[in-house]
Formats: structure tokens, sequence, C-alpha cells
């Protein structure tokens, strides 16, 4: 009987029917938007250039797009996750903002980076699915972020302290009692002016909406971060996250 057993467990793993390394070996597609209808980063092609470069080391492939007709049931069923990439602006119409709404609350993974959080100001749902929304920011400058949970896939291998410069986000609000947050910056190190938030700063965070994943991070302002070992692995290990590869 246990010969048996051992015989069949061999020849399910030769045809790969384990779907655990099934699952590890597929790839997947991303979708990355980069539609702006406010302020353009000069950082957007640097930007996906590194986020095709994660891919391929990560296991999955993108398609980068402006164009809103991407947000359709039909088409969203093609991706794992959605990056809204340096977007700004309303840049979706409401039945494309019903179609988003509907493949996160159904299992999809959403992931925001930088000036997404200034992005669909007027959606209600999108403030939920950001976590928090701009208020405004410092001046480009160098500061002290802090991992505040090492656990995450986009913390995981991270130094517990880095400097880095960037333009350091404040929020209308502080999100941390309905989000996991990642990455926190020590406004003690930089000059906020009046976009201090105060002690605890966070700037990366992960959360649930309905049945999908979300994840935002206000990194990655400057096209010179998007070459840095450390902000490839941020974004791919959010990406992978949330896809929930």
């Amino acid at each position: 009987m246990r010969r048996t057993a051992v015989l069949l467990a061999c020849a399910g793993a030769a045809l790969g029917a384990t779907p655990t390394a099934a699952t590890a070996a597929t790839p997947y597609r991303v979708l990355v938007f980069t539609r702006t209808e406010g302020f353009r980063h000069a950082s957007i092609p640097a930007a996906v250039s590194a986020l095709r470069a994660v891919g391929r080391s990560r296991g999955f492939t993108i398609t980068a797009t402006q164009r809103p007709g991407a947000f359709t049931d039909a088409s969203l069923r093609r991706y794992r996750a959605v990056v809204f990439l340096l977007t700004s602006g309303n840049v979706l119409d409401p039945p494309q903002e019903a179609a988003l709404q509907r493949y996160v609350e159904g299992g999809g993974g959403f992931v925001g980076v930088h000036s997404a959080a200034n992005t669909e100001t007027h959606w209600a749902f999108f403030g939920r699915l950001i976590g928090a929304r701009f208020r405004g920011h410092a001046p480009f400058q160098r500061a002290l972020v802090r991992v505040a949970d090492a656990g995450h896939p986009a913390t995981r291998g991270l130094p517990r302290r880095q400097r880095r410069s960037d333009e350091w986000y404040a929020f209308t609000a502080n999100p941390r009692p309905h989000v996991r947050v990642l990455l926190t910056v020590d406004e003690r190190t930089y000059r906020p002016g009046r976009f201090a938030m105060g002690r605890d700063h966070p700037i990366a965070w992960s959360h649930a909406v309905g049945g999908g994943r979300a994840f935002f991070t206000a990194l990655g302002h400057a096209s010179a971060a998007y070459a840095t070992r450390l902000l490839r692995r941020h974004f791919g290990g959010a990406i992978v996250w949330a896809a929930r590869a």
C-alpha cells in the first residue's frame, strides 16, 4: 500500500499535478496604467522599464498603457494585478471605475505608486483602495526611511533603515488604523514644513479590499530611483503580493 502511494505521488509530480509547483511555474500578466490628467512625472518611462525588468526576474509580464479603455470586465480578467504607476487626476469614466471596483472586490490585486494617491479624487472607492489621500509634499530631499514591518514581500530584504531622496508625501489622514504599515519616514531627518504628519508618518502600506489586495507606496518620484536595486525589490514584492503569486 505504501509503495503504491509513493508511486502515485511520483507520477503526480512528473505530470505537474502539484498545485503549488504548477502555480510557481506559471507566468502571469500585470496591467500597468500610466495615464495622467494632472501632473505628469518625467520618470514614467524609467518606471515602466524598471517594472519590465522586475517582471522578468519575478515571473510576470507587464502590459503598459495609457488607455482607460483597458478597464472592462473582459480585459481585466487577463491580469492578476493592476498597477497605477504615477497616475494623476481623474483618469477613468464611471463604467471603467465600476469595472476596476468589481475586479478588486472580486479578488484582483492593486498597486498604487506615488502620485496614484492624487488620482480619482472624486471617487470614494478609490480613496479606500489607496488607503489615504494625498495632501501635499515637502520639496525633494533626503530623509531616513524605516521598515515598520519586515515580514511583507515588499519590505523583505530591505535595510531596516535607509537614507533616500524623494518627495515625502503627506496625507489627509494617517492610514494606520485601516492598513498594515510597511515603511515610515522620519520627519526629524528632513524639513517637512507644513506637510508634517508627526512622529508616525507612513509612506507604504498594504490592506485587503473586499476579496482583493491593495498596496500603496509613496516612493518613486525621480527617474534615478527606478535604477536602484532596493526600489525594484520593493516594487517586485508589492506586485507579487498583490497578485497572490
